[in-house]
């Protein structure tokens, strides 16, 4: 017996929609938490090409919600590790592991090679940055996130619109895993809706998931569930981009502390932060503001934007 037979039993799969997994492309940004379920659902399906791009490596304090590792991984790449658990699932498939971040100077690449894309990564340029790709090439983006004891699931982009026309400005806490703490169950209840919605796109599946947003709240055990198919995209947006990018021409501002980073981003750049920037000198200039994680330089460039004439870049350390 196939071992697709219980899904292939469903009206809506069937021999048709198997062969649509088998010839599936699927992009896996982020090999943590979320994709731990993701991953072996997606594998266990019989999407037939998984590409995993993840830069970490498998760490003690993450195995409670990272069940795709065990001890015995700790300190190596968890893109590697992620699709060896994946190819012993299910031999038939061809999954590539990708030892690195995701950045905007290789997300067209990535994005541009997949059929659908997932965003599991615990960052904002790597939401921001796939999202923008994705929706520039017309591709769709199952982006989820979870903090504590609740989480989101969206379809973005595609044809539907982009994170940014969700979820325009800077979050207002910067609280992430590490800081504010999560639960596993949790993570595992967003990341199975998350293939959830990958399989029904790539199903064709009617309502698309595509233009939908669930959030679960595990306190309560209550979820809800809105569209957002008319949310208009923002005006205007400010980028990520690599430290690669930067050059001596720009006014580079970071905004990490020394004892944060000892060493600047770039050789050019002034420690500080938007109040001591002189917008008439260096109104010519492109603004780049670099943090850790983006979210601060994010806030800056929001603060400073209506008196600043030219372009702002945002830069996160974490991920360039």
């Amino acid at each position: 017996m196939s071992r697709y037979a219980r899904q292939m039993i469903l009206p809506e799969v069937g021999a048709r929609g198997q062969a649509r997994l088998s010839d599936a492309r699927v992009l896996v940004v982020g090999a943590g938490g979320l994709a731990a379920p993701v991953l072996p659902l997606l594998a266990g399906a019989g999407v037939g090409y998984l590409t995993i791009v993840d830069p970490d490596e498998v760490a003690l304090s993450n195995l409670h919600r990272q069940t795709l590792f065990a001890e015995r991984d700790c300190d190596r790449p968890k893109a590697e590790v992620a699709a060896e658990r994946c190819q012993a699932l299910n031999s038939e498939i061809t999954i590539s592991a990708k030892n690195k971040a995701l950045t905007n100077l290789n997300s067209q690449r990535f994005v541009s090679q997949a059929d659908v894309i997932l965003d599991c990564a615990d960052s904002y340029a790597a939401s921001y940055t796939l999202s923008d790709t994705c929706r520039a090439l017309g591709k769709p983006l199952i982006s989820a996130s979870v903090l504590g004891l609740s989480g989101y699931v969206g379809g973005f982009c595609g044809g539907a619109p982009s994170l940014r026309a969700v979820f325009p400005d800077a979050p207002g806490s910067g609280a992430s895993c590490a800081t504010a703490g999560v639960l596993a169950p949790v993570v595992g209840m967003i990341g199975a809706m998350q293939a959830q919605m990958a399989l029904s796109v790539i199903l064709g599946l009617d309502p698309s998931p595509l233009g939908q947003m669930v959030q679960f709240d595990a306190r309560t055990m209550r979820s809800t569930t809105f569209r957002f198919n008319d949310a208009p995209e923002p005006s205007h947006h400010f980028p990520f981009v690599s430290t690669c990018q930067l050059t001596a021409d720009d006014l580079i501002i970071e905004l990490r502390s020394p004892d944060e980073a000892p060493e600047p981003i770039h050789p050019k750049a002034l420690r500080g932060s938007s109040e001591l920037i002189e917008i008439e000198p260096n109104k010519s200039k492109r603004l780049a503001f670099c943090c850790s994680t983006g979210l601060r330089a994010w806030r800056a460039a929001e603060k400073l934007q209506p008196d600043w004439p030219g372009e702002i870049v945002l830069v996160a350390a974490s991920t360039s």
